[in-house]
């Protein structure tokens, strides 16, 4: 037989193997449409914008969340041809105020890659010392500090 503890906001449930060999009989409740916290994607049953989706990454949010939303909602309600077109406008806006913030939104050129130090980690050989990386990384014009007479 289960059974239930409660710690502070959380509730334990411990099951036996009996439990598990049984079909079971919990029933879905049917998901609210106007919940606000309910994870809705990108676009509302209404079809307007979610704004509060992760899939935003906190763009709309943010100190250019006003220039994303204008950029974003006027692509998103386009009706020309090449969707987006007439919305040039509004994502330089946008563009311009990303720029004065690179702290937050760094170029992706700018933004750290793991990936690139994974790889350049793999290309160089095991048995491969500092001293050797060093000098292929060393202007060839700058003397050997080694040699030099300074050192």
């Amino acid at each position: 037989m289960s059974s239930i503890r409660q710690e502070g906001k959380d509730k334990i449930i411990f099951v036996t193997k009996e439990d598990h060999e049984t079909p079971s009989s919990a029933e879905f409740v049917e998901e609210d449409p106007n919940d606000p916290y309910e994870e809705q994607g990108l676009i509302l049953p209404s079809g307007e914008i979610n704004w509060n989706c992760p899939c935003l990454g906190g763009m709309a949010s943010g100190p250019c969340g006003t220039e994303f939303k204008e950029a974003f909602s006027c692509f998103h309600y386009s009706k020309e041809e090449v969707k987006g077109s007439d919305c040039l406008e509004q994502f330089r806006t946008m563009q311009e105020c990303l720029q004065r913030y690179p702290e937050l939104y760094p170029k992706e050129d700018d933004a750290p890659s793991s990936q690139t130090s994974e790889e350049s980690a793999s290309e160089e050989p095991s048995g491969a010392n500092a001293a050797a990386g060093f000098e292929k990384d060393s202007d060839p014009t700058r003397p050997n500090s080694e040699s030099s007479p300074e050192s």
